[in-house]
């Protein structure tokens, strides 16, 4: 835009920016709810597993919360630097369109 003036700082390209709150907290949500559905399942087959599965079924039950909540509990992606910036500082902004004030852009 004209008349407008760079303050030095760089732009970040929408490419660069990190995923939402909501997208992350879905995913560890549906993580947890996966491995809690499989506590569940050893569960009900060590009501119908015989011999030495019966073992495996208990172990599956009870270190399946911790890693469970391990995993749930897991901080977001660490905010890496970004990569797609527009123009390095001390170079002149991209070239823009020039603005027409007799162009009418919506109709």
């Amino acid at each position: 835009m004209p008349g407008r003036r760079s303050r030095g700082s760089q732009v970040q390209a929408i490419t660069s920016a990190p995923r939402a709150l909501a997208d992350d907290v879905h995913d560890r949500t549906v993580r947890y709810l996966i491995s809690m559905g499989v506590r569940t399942g050893c569960f009900l087959l060590l009501l119908v597993v015989p011999g030495p599965w019966k073992w495996v079924c208990v172990a599956g039950a009870v270190v399946l919360p911790a890693v469970a909540v391990l995993f749930a509990n897991a901080g977001r992606e660490r905010p890496q630097a970004p990569t797609t910036l527009i123009g390095p500082p001390g170079e002149p902004p991209p070239r823009q369109l020039p603005y027409d004030p007799t162009t009418e852009y919506l109709r």
